[in-house]
């Protein structure tokens, strides 16, 4: 049967979460109604990372298969004309029987905004974490560079992940501030359940000053997830998307252009 990649944008606000789950609504339930509509028989979807409640999706990357004849175009057009307004495709290609979104995947990144100003923003409301103490940028970004590398992340795992082990390898992570927000942008093969969120309520802790750069990798070596700061908002969190192989041709995931292209 024909196998198809699609690279899907949306805003979380309104979902429970990525995963389809009964009588509640979720992107993944959102999409397969859309694309089942335009291939005229039940459609299921794989994607390359399942997203919580209020997480926004920019480069999120899922597969499916269809018998259906339709071009790329039609897969593309059709299904938006199906999803509401906060969900949209961007491309759709046709891709190798042995591609597979989740387990084809090379690495991950995330971005994580905060709104880092005295007043909200009623524009923003929804899709930053709104951080009205000052925050220290250069701090947290020398902080979160004890996370690179391969670690054992207990620390930053939520206590329902169910992932066989805490290990995961962080390839990349920074922290800049662009006029009122302040970034962390973070890439890794994958990540736990709220990694990226506790990763980002933990150098907020340094940034705010209420502790010491060196806080982190002691936190990191502790292995316990108390010893961490908050998990951040759901609102400020955007998967920017997964890297595959060159042998599927996918395009690259796109740069993130909120709340700016270029870090610092």
């Amino acid at each position: 049967m024909p196998r198809w990649a699609a690279r899907v944008e949306y805003q979380g606000g309104a979902y429970s979460g990525w995963q389809r789950l009964s009588h509640i609504r979720s992107v993944q339930g959102e999409l397969e109604r859309a694309l089942s509509r335009v291939a005229d028989h039940p459609v299921e979807i794989v994607a390359a990372g399942r997203t919580d409640a209020g997480v926004h999706g920019l480069g999120q990357v899922l597969h499916f298969d269809s018998e259906a004849r339709r071009t790329p175009l039609a897969w593309l057009l059709g299904t938006n004309v199906h999803l509401p307004d906060d969900i949209a495709l961007r491309w759709v290609q046709p891709v190798p029987e042995h591609f597979h979104a989740r387990y084809r995947a090379l690495a991950r990144r995330y971005r994580y905004v905060f709104l880092n100003s005295r007043a909200r923003s009623a524009l923003l409301a929804g899709r930053v974490s709104f951080w009205p103490r000052p925050l220290d940028a250069p701090q947290m970004h020398e902080a979160a560079q004890a996370l690179l590398g391969e670690r054992d992340f207990s620390a930053f795992r939520d206590s329902e992940c169910q992932s066989p082990t805490p290990f995961r390898n962080v390839s990349m992570i920074r922290c800049w501030r662009h006029e009122e927000f302040v970034v962390m942008d973070i890439r890794a093969n994958a990540f736990l359940h709220h990694m990226v969120r506790n990763i980002a309520g933990t150098l907020a802790e340094v940034g705010q000053g209420k502790q010491p750069v060196a806080w982190v990798a002691d936190v990191l070596e502790g292995r316990q997830r108390a010893r961490a700061g908050m998990t951040a908002p759901a609102e400020g969190l955007y998967f920017v998307g997964p890297e595959y192989p060159a042998e599927f041709g996918l395009p690259p995931p796109p740069e993130p252009w909120f709340p700016a292209t270029i870090a610092g």
